[in-house]
């Protein structure tokens, strides 16, 4: 395996690693800036990858921040590497997330964002937005970097394959082939809501963390992604009688 190294928006690096058993991307993103923040940190199996992948874009020491949508392996497995390879470096969470795990779990004392807050990375600024149970997790948030208008959506439109850095083509077709082999999203009345209201953001690119970024409509993928949770949901319950 080798993990690749892209920049694709301003100051905002993709990290992707294919997993050929798993048949399926993981895909960090780094924000560079006067604070740098990596955004998922990857299983801990990965981590070597991971961190000479940061390496070739900024020495590691200097990471700022740590973040991850959800309490997950492939999100933040690799957490506490992190924070032990970065003297400075502290998790980012939401209130919900470190309050129930990152307390516990982080070796240093996480810090909490409430939904809408903003952290200044001296240039980047990203917005910390809860999306509890969505895609999966109480505690799921996802972060919108401001100044490129880059949303990174964790495990939204989660595909499997290999796919390219970037597309403009169909992302929403794939995550529901996804979803129907691995019924990966908590299908709820909130989480239809929850994606169209991150339309409202109307992002530039979407960063999944596996697949690629896209660069298309994405208000309508949103939506589109959107309105078939809702379907899904119409049909498991309609399917219960």
């Amino acid at each position: 395996m080798e993990t690749t190294v892209d920049e694709v928006a301003q100051d905002v690096y993709r990290l992707s690693t294919f997993v050929a058993p798993a048949n399926i991307m993981f895909n960090q993103y780094l924000v560079a800036g006067g604070e740098p923040l990596l955004f998922h940190c990857g299983g801990r199996q990965l981590f070597p990858l991971v961190r000479e992948a940061v390496g070739r874009v900024l020495p590691v020491e200097t990471l700022r921040w740590i973040s991850f949508g959800h309490v997950e392996s492939d999100e933040c497995g690799s957490m506490n590497d992190w924070l032990a390879a970065a003297p400075r470096a502290e998790v980012v969470h939401g209130i919900l997330g470190v309050m129930v795990s990152l307390n516990d779990l982080a070796d240093r004392p996480p810090r909490a964002l409430g939904d809408g807050e903003v952290l200044d990375l001296g240039g980047p600024r990203v917005r910390w937005i809860d999306t509890s149970h969505v895609p999966h997790g109480w505690e799921s948030g996802l972060l919108f970097e401001e100044r490129s208008g880059t949303l990174l959506c964790g495990d939204l439109f989660s595909a499997f394959g290999m796919a390219p850095v970037t597309t403009e083509s169909d992302v929403v077709g794939p995550a529901l082939a996804t979803e129907a082999q691995a019924h990966g999203t908590a299908l709820t009345p909130g989480t239809g809501p929850a994606v169209r209201r991150l339309a409202e953001l109307r992002p530039s690119a979407l960063g999944l963390m596996h697949g690629p970024v896209f660069r298309g409509d994405t208000v309508g993928a949103l939506t589109d992604l959107g309105d078939a949770y809702d379907r899904l949901l119409d049909d498991a319950l309609a399917a219960r009688g």
